[in-house]
């Protein structure tokens, strides 16, 4: 197996992040678990097209959703190319393969009176776990980041005289955030908090636990779906609802789709488009509104 060189192929030439490359590890070994149980095969180079739709149909009957599937062969396609670039491979067995169909599901966003009522009714008192987890949601509120993003913030990131955050994004791409005053308020109280906490492990992280190591992906979910769940009835209640929710709030307001572009931190406006349907929604109300022929 070639796995630790195309571990080193993402990461050095295609510049991917470490967590994509666990994935696309994840992917690989739990197809070569398949082949050995199924064909006892202990190279995946060796496998043609069809054992691969097997593999696929046993992951559609064990309810895996297509996006997943499409995640997982998007993953043993890139190892394929590889190998085929290195010589390893004479022709790939994926080259013909079709992505399975995704229903395109509607993010539907937090209004803006279920983001008040998160940050202003619920109990955030002046704990470190209060003033943690009230920052978790205004920086996401207020800066649009992504979850993995958060949890890579370092203190050597933040800017308090220039109120910016310095973000690593996909494929390690850097960005600056701006944050509010009253981000920038809060932020100043929960580093105080942190400060106080008897063992730091995970120094340089700006988001810890209570035992001081540095938050992780369950966590940050289980806060953003706990403290929702008293404020909105809408059945998703996550970290990218509410980045979903500062990009539609923005373009409600009549924000340029390029600068949010900027702040999310797409390389490309047709991935920031899928937020505008509510903006689109929100213009229709005002045209309705206020245009003088609305009313005959």
């Amino acid at each position: 197996m070639l796995f630790n060189a195309f571990a080193d192929y993402l990461l050095l030439e295609k510049n991917y992040s470490k967590l994509t490359v666990k994935a696309y590890r994840s992917d690989l070994e739990s197809f070569q678990n398949f082949v050995k149980e199924e064909y006892g095969s202990k190279s995946i180079k060796d496998v043609n097209y069809p054992q691969i739709r097997t593999w696929i149909v046993s992951l559609v009957e064990a309810g895996i959703s297509n996006r997943s599937i499409n995640r997982k062969i998007s993953s043993l396609n890139t190892y394929y190319k590889f190998l085929f670039k290195v010589g390893d491979l004479q022709q790939n067995p994926l080259a013909k393969h079709k992505a399975l169909k995704m229903s395109k599901k509607v993010q539907v966003p937090f209004s803006q009176q279920e983001i008040e009522t998160a940050l202003l009714a619920l109990d955030f008192d002046d704990s470190f776990k209060g003033l943690r987890d009230k920052l978790i949601i205004e920086l996401f509120y207020s800066t649009g980041i992504r979850r993995i993003e958060l949890i890579e913030i370092k203190l050597s990131a933040i800017n308090l005289s220039k109120k910016t955050i310095k973000v690593l994004g996909k494929r390690n791409k850097e960005r600056i955030v701006p944050l509010l005053n009253s981000v920038k308020e809060t932020l100043i109280n929960y580093l105080n908090a942190r400060s106080c906490l008897s063992e730091i492990n995970d120094s340089e992280y700006l988001f810890l636990t209570k035992k001081g190591v540095k938050i992780y992906e369950t966590l940050v979910y289980r806060i953003i779906n706990d403290y929702f769940s008293q404020a909105s009835s809408k059945v998703k209640k996550s970290p990218h609802i509410l980045r979903h929710s500062f990009a539609t709030h923005l373009l409600n307001q009549g924000a340029d789709l390029n600068a949010v572009k900027e702040l999310l931190g797409h390389t490309s406006l047709a991935a920031t488009q899928v937020y505008t349907h509510n903006s689109i929604a929100e213009l229709k109300k005002v045209h309705l509104k206020a245009h003088p022929r609305s009313k005959k």
